[in-house]
């Protein structure tokens, strides 16, 4: 398969046949599944899931995630021509049976329902023998998504990239609330407090519940490659989930988001952050709070799917 092969490859979210290889049809023509992966809710053989969960109706500030998903699929329809960059000609695409399992369907007026319909929807997917990464959606749909993750792995490593912690207290469990999902998780022990930690903060945290912080200073002064590192060694061999918060990326990078706080990393360091974890056993992941309409040229989306791609490199890596 080439470049020239766009003539007769079209919609190969319905219609391509194997689960694995690159694809060539035009990036701006087609229906825009996540890096032109077949749509199926059939997981036989199936060795990695990527699905989307539209939810932002936990938000502190502005709205607008529930279109993340849709605009990281149209993002998406640059990447799958090659091999991704920086991974040692590591090709997920061609070595691994990856689908888009679809968003999520829930009813938008049961709010209070979404939790558990997250639980159940991503431990359908890893009961079936599959991986998971999800597309946000606001950062609350992580808990629940670490629970049926907990429940199959035992307590987590966490590695999360964020401008805040989300650890503020909240008690109250029929909250739902995306700057607090740490905190719950903690609390629930769903993540090991000392294999975890929290990278690119630049927010205040009175109590940070013992999870180490590499801040953005941090990231900027030290280097990527250096927090990478030490983030590795502190996950060692445990379970590890990954959550990248886009506005983990300062807002020149990523200005479409719900809460963005200047200061952050740039799409440059995340890069060389998330390749230099090559080798942790990542079990799952998700890239949450892109919301589209606060960047007309789709820039955060295409951070977004970015970092999708280095999840599924990282995933992949160790089980090449």
């Amino acid at each position: 398969m080439a470049l020239e092969d766009a003539k007769s490859e079209v919609d190969g979210a319905f219609g391509r046949s194997d689960l694995k290889g690159l694809a060539f049809e035009n990036a701006f023509g087609g229906a825009t599944s996540f890096l032109r992966r077949r749509y199926t809710k059939d997981l036989a053989g199936v060795d990695l899931a990527i699905t989307g969960i539209p939810f932002d109706q936990a938000v502190t500030h502005r709205p607008g995630t529930r279109f993340g998903p849709r605009a990281i699929r149209e993002a998406s329809s640059l990447q799958p021509f090659d091999p991704p960059y920086g991974w040692d000609g590591f090709s997920p695409l061609e070595r691994f049976a990856i689908a888009d399992y679809g968003d999520m369907a829930f009813d938008y007026a049961h709010t209070a329902d979404v939790p558990a319909r997250i639980e159940a929807h991503v431990a359908g997917i890893l009961a079936a023998g599959a991986g998971c990464i999800v597309l946000g959606g606001d950062h609350s749909v992580t808990l629940p998504i670490l629970r049926a993750h907990a429940r199959r792995h035992g307590p987590l490593a966490l590695i999360q990239v964020d401008a805040h912690t989300d650890t503020w207290r909240d008690d109250d469990p029929g909250r739902i609330d995306h700057g607090t999902f740490c905190y719950t998780a903690v609390k629930e022990g769903l993540i090991d407090v000392a294999r975890s930690a929290h990278v690119g903060i630049r927010t205040v945290v009175e109590d940070n519940l013992g999870i180490h912080i590499h801040d953005a200073a941090e990231v900027h002064a030290r280097g990527a490659a250096a927090i990478a590192a030490d983030l590795t060694a502190r996950v060692g061999d445990r379970p590890v989930y990954l959550s990248f918060d886009i506005d983990g990326l300062d807002p020149a990078f990523a200005p479409g988001t719900g809460t963005p706080v200047w200061g952050g990393m740039s799409s440059a360091q995340a890069a060389a952050l998330l390749r230099g974890l090559a080798g942790i056993n990542l079990v799952g992941g998700d890239v949450v709070e892109v919301s589209p309409p606060y960047d007309h040229a789709a820039i955060t989306a295409v951070a977004g799917a970015h970092v999708a791609m280095e999840l599924i490199c990282l995933w992949g890596w160790t089980r090449r």
